[in-house]
């Protein structure tokens, strides 16, 4: 049996970080659905957008594990998913609408973290296929 590369652990560490917050996605979003007061306002439609995504994480993330070229694919699709969320809550905010300012620094931590894990995992594929 093969010890596993340094761009093996990229790779595993890349889908541990998308499962880890597939399931504190998962607890947050359930807790405050089941009456948790978060502290501030929530919008219910990006609360459950949320709440559905921690389990489409989770997905990513097997996948990740499993497939380097898939995982990618899975990453940038959630990335771009989530940007067009931002880009929706950041114009209700901007209007005068309930998207409380927490939900926007929310939103934005996702979407960087997806697009960064699509960029490692870019960068993990482009060193397997030229060498």
């Amino acid at each position: 049996m093969n010890a596993p590369t340094r761009s093996d652990l990229v790779q595993r560490l890349c889908a541990a970080v998308a499962i880890l917050f597939g399931i504190v996605t998962l607890i947050q979003g359930g807790r405050v659905l089941g009456g948790a007061d978060p502290g501030y306002v929530v919008f219910r439609p990006l609360l459950l957008f949320n709440f559905a995504m921690g389990a489409v994480y989770i997905a990513a993330g097997i996948v990740i594990w499993r497939a380097l070229a898939s995982g990618r694919k899975f990453a940038g699709a959630i990335f771009l998913l989530n940007l067009l969320v931002l880009a929706g809550i950041a114009l209700l905010w901007q209007g005068g609408g309930a998207v409380a300012t927490q939900s926007l620094g929310a939103m934005g931590f996702r979407t960087v973290l997806w697009l960064v894990l699509f960029l490692v995992l870019g960068w993990r594929l482009r060193r397997a296929t030229a060498g």
